[in-house]
């Protein structure tokens, strides 16, 4: 075991985006043993929780789901899978005609239609979700307008929904219209798109190469959606706890729920092992 790779939100982090005592000393442990250690996260690194970054082992990132593979001692990305520009413009033009909310991550930051920005309470009522729709989007007047005019191609579109149901029947339909991008999730109420290579799995893959770590060699941790690749990928892939029936499905173990320090957990079985 050289690497282990674990999203934060419902994974590392507990419900209340805390990280426990006992994941803590797990981490220190795996890193003392020669082990190195990788956040994988929907997030852009600006918004990884200080309590993460401030972590004396981390120095790689997979961020925005794949999109991004960030080297932060060198402040440098590794590997970047964007969606053209252009293709965002058609997809939120869709989008438009559904009652939802959406924004995107372009140049490793939010950016979001004022108009829907100012309806983020009522799609994102959860504390976490709507405190980071309010603190790290930037609202613009009309955003399809915004990317033609800086033409930077987006990193994530995500939306929120207020019917469950309508989310179901979306990413469905996302799937068959949109199939040059990938259609996943990562907390209740959202659905997220990447490129086709902005994946988790594609991403650690591509990291371990660059590092010369062979991928029978890694261990992933995730919770959603956007992790099954990630876990599919891994030598060993570890679905928490808390974690649905299909991601539970793509994993080779499950660990206790995140609230319970399932990651720490796993992480001192698995060095039981190769010790």
């Amino acid at each position: 075991m050289k690497l282990i790779a674990f999203d934060l939100d419902g994974t590392l982090l507990t419900t209340q985006k805390e990280l426990t005592p006992e994941n803590r000393e797990a981490l220190e442990r795996a890193a003392a043993a020669g082990v190195l250690l990788v956040p994988a996260t929907g997030r852009f690194y600006g918004v990884i929780p200080q309590q993460i970054r401030e972590l004396p082992w981390l120095r790689y990132y997979i961020t925005i789901n794949g999109a991004c593979v960030y080297d932060a001692l060198e402040d440098r990305s590794l590997f970047r899978a964007e969606i053209p520009w252009q293709r965002a413009v058609e997809v939120m033009g869709w989008l438009d005609t559904l009652p939802v909310i959406y924004d995107c991550y372009m140049d490793n930051w939010g950016w979001m239609t004022r108009s829907l920005y100012d309806q983020a309470a009522d799609y994102a009522p959860q504390r976490h979700s709507l405190a980071m729709l309010r603190d790290y989007r930037v609202p613009v007047p009309e955003l399809k307008a915004h990317l033609a005019q800086v033409g930077h191609d987006v990193q994530k579109i995500q939306m929120f929904f207020r019917d469950p149901e309508l989310r179901l029947r979306s990413m469905e339909e996302m799937k068959r219209r949109f199939p040059d991008l990938v259609v996943t999730s990562s907390i209740p109420r959202n659905v997220e798109l990447n490129s086709l290579e902005a994946q988790k799995g594609v991403a650690l893959e591509r990291l371990a190469a660059h590092l010369g770590i062979p991928m029978e060699e890694t261990v992933a941790f995730g919770d959603d959606l956007n992790d099954v690749s990630m876990l599919k990928a891994a030598g060993v892939g570890v679905a928490m706890g808390n974690a649905p029936p299909e991601v539970k499905a793509a994993a080779d173990e499950i660990t206790q729920r995140c609230d319970e320090s399932g990651v720490g957990r796993a992480i001192l079985r698995l060095l039981e092992k190769t010790i």
